[in-house]
């Protein structure tokens, strides 16, 4: 009968614990539900098309100032290259695999 009572005092233990975890592992979890809100950044807040950021809000002129990078465009003769030599590698690529 004394193992009987041993078994039950651990299954007792081992249902302590299993709530404990699940609370610890639940607060982050809790904390980002309870205002109903999950991890990463909230939508429409800082977005250019959202409505939380309108045309020429301060963030953008701050940016601007401050020397954020710019969009590189690329010439029409560094694309025509660029194509030439991707052409030249497909067509490489082709003989490589028609003689295997």
């Amino acid at each position: 009968m004394e193992v009987n009572r041993i078994i039950a005092e651990i299954d007792a233990q081992i249902a302590k614990l299993q709530q404990a975890r699940t609370l610890l592992a639940g607060t982050a979890v809790a904390a980002a539900t309870a205002v109903g809100r999950g991890p990463g950044r909230p939508k429409g807040k800082g977005s250019k098309k959202g409505p939380g950021r309108p045309k020429g809000s301060k963030n953008v002129k701050i940016a601007a100032k401050v020397g954020a990078p710019r969009k590189r465009k690329i010439s029409a003769e560094g694309r025509k290259r660029i194509a030439e030599a991707m052409k030249l590698r497909w067509a490489e690529r082709k003989k490589q695999a028609a003689a295997k």
